[in-house]
């Protein structure tokens, strides 16, 4: 049977879509996880739809829907580099970054790297698990669109050699992301719209507020 993307998607709602089948205990755990950024998601974006008629345009939803999208690509990619112990898909791609880096520097020091994978692959795991949270709830979008375009930078470098890799899939990444950034994606039906007009300012958290503005 040939699958496709809204099949794929469904089977995701229920934690046998691709990897998560083969999660074993950490299925329902992740599972959880990917249900919390889909009602988030969703529900911020109910939030700020309601509060401001402003927001109810086609440009909006249609940035909304390709942050949840990029977000969903960035938490599928966690299944497989669940920490402790290293999972052998993330040796296997850390490895390639040695061999096909584009340059000796850069292949140096993903050997070094490769050396830690034991410290360096839960700290991948939280990234990318912050850049799917980031993405779909629409905070500090601007921040995680630049730190995930330099991270996508790393991986177009270290596997750019790669006969069975294609370069343009990481530099459509990249531009992606890169537009999140400059375009403060968060700020059409994300809490990052909130965050920039001050509706999330609570009592004691002005500086925070503060800080939050420059990212979103």
């Amino acid at each position: 049977m040939r699958d496709n993307p809204f099949h794929f998607f469904l089977q995701s709602l229920v934690g046998l879509a691709g990897d998560q089948a083969g999660l074993g205990a950490l299925r329902l755990p992740m599972l959880v996880v990917w249900w919390l950024m889909l009602l988030g998601g969703v529900g911020i974006a109910v939030l700020v739809w309601r509060r401001d008629p402003a927001q109810r345009t086609a440009k909006d939803l249609a940035v909304l829907g390709c942050r949840m999208v990029a977000g969903g690509m960035w938490y599928l990619g966690t299944l497989w580099k669940l920490p402790w112990p290293v999972s052998d898909g993330f040796q296997f791609w850390m490895d390639s970054t040695v061999k096909f880096s584009s340059f000796q520097w850069h292949a140096d020091i993903m050997q070094v790297m490769v050396g830690a994978i034991g410290v360096v692959q839960p700290l991948v795991f939280l990234l990318e698990l912050f850049f799917a949270f980031s993405l779909m709830y629409g905070i500090a979008v601007r921040f995680t669109g630049v730190v995930a375009a330099l991270f996508t930078l790393n991986l177009l470098i270290g596997l750019y050699n790669d006969p069975s890799e294609w370069a343009w899939t990481y530099i459509a990444i990249i531009y992606a992301h890169v537009m999140f950034a400059a375009t403060q994606a968060g700020r059409s039906l994300g809490l990052d719209h909130l965050i920039a007009r001050g509706d999330l300012l609570l009592p004691g958290t002005a500086n925070l507020s503060r800080r939050l503005r420059w990212a979103t």
